[in-house]
Order: C-alpha cells, then structure tokens, then sequence
C-alpha cells in the first residue's frame, strides 16, 4: 500500500477533518482515505459518459416525461 504524506494543509480544513473524524469514531487519516478515494474515483467520470450510447433523445422530451411523471 501506498504512502502520502501532506503538507500545507490549511487550519479550516485539518478543523473539519477532525470534526468529522469524532463524529465518526475514527481517526483523520481514515476520514482522509475515504474522501481521498472518493474524490479520485471521479477522474474516470468523463471517460464512462463518453462510452454511453447515444439514444438520441430530444432534451424537451426527456423534461416532458419527467414532468408527466410529477402530476
């Protein structure tokens, strides 16, 4: 498993992190993993819509159901 060690890292957000962190029961760094991890995942994000087909889907007619469904 990989390391990282960060520096810099303002006041506000070592604050929030602990914050979080006793909320939580765990430790920062465990706090930081998860966010760590989830903020990462969404480089992939571009790539996966780019690979979804193209239905050809008017955008009014995607609001018009959605609406329809609503009343």
């Amino acid at each position: 498993m990989g390391e990282l060690h960060l520096q810099n890292i303002p006041n506000e957000v070592v604050h929030r992190l602990e914050r979080i962190a006793r909320a939580e029961g765990v430790t920062v760094a465990a706090i930081a993993i998860r966010e760590l991890d989830a903020a990462s995942r969404r480089v992939d994000n571009a790539r996966l819509l780019a690979e979804l087909p193209d239905l050809d889907l008017p955008t009014g007619a995607i609001v018009d159901a959605v609406w329809t469904e609503r009343r």
